[in-house]
């Protein structure tokens, strides 16, 4: 079936290999579509550690004496 999702192609060693081929046909998936799934949490998962990073820098220099009440923000 064509697509026009871009392509790329990608050297695994053959444990890596193996382990997403157990894992595509346990879920019975193409080795395509495991690898995008494998991909996609795997960005996920970096971008939540990226946010985790910037809320703790952020809570470094909170000062409640300056933040603002529910009722300043939302007005009720």
């Amino acid at each position: 079936m064509p697509t026009k999702n871009p392509r790329i192609n990608v050297v695994l060693e053959k444990p890596l290999y193996d382990s997403v081929r157990r894992l595509a046909e346990k879920e019975d998936v193409s080795l395509s579509l495991k690898i995008r799934d494998l991909v996609r949490a795997a960005l996920e998962a970096e971008e939540d550690a990226a946010l985790a990073q910037f809320a703790e820098e952020r809570e470094k220099s909170f000062k409640r004496t300056r933040a603002l009440t529910h009722k300043q923000v939302w007005g009720s």
